[in-house]
């Protein structure tokens, strides 16, 4: 199937939209009601949500998901400890959905996994709450959005920053022309990625995991690294690499700038610098995304500032970009807004000095829950949308990368020049990596190709290859349901 007819002809998410005009919004709780909860996906962020929902009277956990069943047990003990009600265990997200005393889902499975449970959720007359990236696979947004539309679901995506108020009052500020005109988006990515380690065959898998739920629609192909969790996110079938962590910048970039149309093309260049291992995303990225009248660049690195700083803590040592390591810097003709993370935006004047400063971090799980008990009113700009738009924005660039080729130094830095700011953030990259000592004649960089977007049809012009990316595939039965 082509990636337009997957997307249909009015484009990646108008249709479903048009198609979802008026329909009947799920009934909300009562204040006084708790909402019952299913939490699925519990090692790691799954286990930091279920900590968040500790103590609030108007959730209730009444179910816990996982196909680890060590992690289920251990999960479930830990809410025993705190004398909280005993939830229904599963290992087979789908039996969670039978149960008719679960008005919501709590999902922090793996990215593979993410856009089919929402959907399955919607249709089992369920609301959810999502990790970020909303989707894996471009061609899983439309339906995403078209579930949660025809079934009256509220699905939203954790991007922290939709519910700060900081962020709120910062972008309208800026929006208002405080700073001029805007001319460029930075997302700085630069969260340390030490290796995972090379084995030399395949892993034997844990007792306790039901690998074939744990693999789901991704291919069941043999473990090829040393764990099972967490590395998922550096294996392109699972997971979407570093750039998929930036999402919540692509998101802020995407939403001050007010873009609700596809760029005019992408371009990524990147590689996995330093000892080799068995992750396969890139930790080391440029993208670049063309819109009119301002782009988005990403800078993602996974390697510290230098080759000694790769002997001591990592996380202490990422470079820094105008006093960011994660975050956005928004380029304006009268100066920049600097956004860390969630919590924090700084306006400063063209000589770097501070402004004015906005601070508060945003709450999305508390968020959604108060739309749900309708103590809160729903923000269409924060729903499921506006995240499946920024997460399609990481299909699109990792699309671009998987089709790279090895470039050598002088050749990329040609290639480039044509972008002063592709240029220059290059320079600073391979200068990056000639610091941590990576010898690009053994590990080259490599340069993607600029896809070009046929914005009617919410595709690529070309290559048929790009497209075939986009798509994605699934394996039986975990596949997209042909009618939402």
């Amino acid at each position: 199937m082509s990636a337009a007819r997957l997307v249909g002809r009015r484009g990646f998410l108008e249709g479903s939209l048009a198609a979802a005009a008026g329909a009947p919004l799920a009934r909300l709780a009562r204040p006084s009601e708790a909402l019952r909860l299913g939490v699925v996906g519990l090692n790691g962020r799954g286990a930091e949500l279920l900590d968040a929902l500790r103590g609030r009277a108007e959730a209730r956990v009444v179910a816990l998901c996982d196909v680890d069943d060590h992690v289920l047990t251990r999960e479930a003990r830990r809410l025993r400890e705190r004398n909280a009600p005993r939830p229904s265990l599963h290992t087979d997200y789908r039996t969670l959905l039978e149960r008719a005393d679960v008005d919501a889902v709590v999902l922090a499975t793996p990215d593979h996994w993410h856009a089919l449970q929402a959907i399955w959720a919607c249709q089992a007359g369920k609301d959810v709450y999502l990790e970020a990236p909303a989707t894996h696979v471009f061609a899983e947004a439309q339906p995403l959005v078209a579930a949660a539309r025809k079934h009256g679901r509220r699905v939203h995506c954790a991007h922290a920053a939709r519910s700060s108020p900081a962020l709120l009052e910062a972008l309208a500020w800026l929006q208002a022309g405080n700073l001029g005109a805007l001319e460029l988006a930075r997302v700085l990515c630069h969260e340390p990625q030490p290796p995972i380690g090379k084995v030399s065959g395949n892993q034997k898998l844990p007792e306790s995991v039901d690998y074939d739920l744990w693999c789901g629609p991704a291919p069941l192909r043999p473990l090829r690294r040393a764990r099972l969790h967490h590395d998922w996110r550096w294996n392109w079938a699972t997971g979407d690499g570093a750039l998929g962590a930036g999402v919540h910048g692509l998101d802020v970039a995407r939403w001050a700038l007010g873009l609700d149309e596809w760029p005019a093309s992408v371009t990524s260049l990147g590689l996995r610098a330093g000892e080799p291992d068995d992750g396969e995303t890139p930790n080391t990225q440029l993208l670049f995304y063309a819109w009119e009248p301002a782009p988005i660049l990403v800078e993602v690195r996974g390697l510290p500032r230098d080759r000694a700083a790769q002997a001591g803590d990592w996380a202490a040592a990422m470079d820094e970009l105008l006093g960011l390591r994660t975050g956005v810097v928004l380029h304006c003709a009268g100066g920049t807004l600097r956004i860390e993370r969630d919590a924090r935006a700084v306006a400063c004047d063209p000589e770097g000095r501070e402004i004015r400063r906005w601070e508060g971090a945003g709450d999305p799980l508390a968020a959604w829950i108060e739309v749900l008990q309708g103590r809160r009113e729903e923000d269409p700009a924060a729903g499921i949308e506006a995240a499946a738009r920024s997460s399609a924005l990481v299909q699109m660039g990792n699309a671009s990368q998987r089709l790279a080729r090895a470039t050598g130094k002088d050749e990329l830095v040609e290639a480039v020049k044509s972008s002063s700011l592709l240029g220059e953030a290059t320079a600073r990259l391979l200068a990056h990596l000639e610091a941590n000592a990576i010898d690009l004649a053994a590990t080259p960089i490599a340069l993607g190709p600029c896809l070009v977007l046929d914005r009617a049809q919410g595709c690529f012009q070309d290559p048929p290859a790009a497209n075939a990316l986009l798509a994605g595939s699934f394996r039986e039965p975990f596949v997209l349901p042909r009618v939402v």
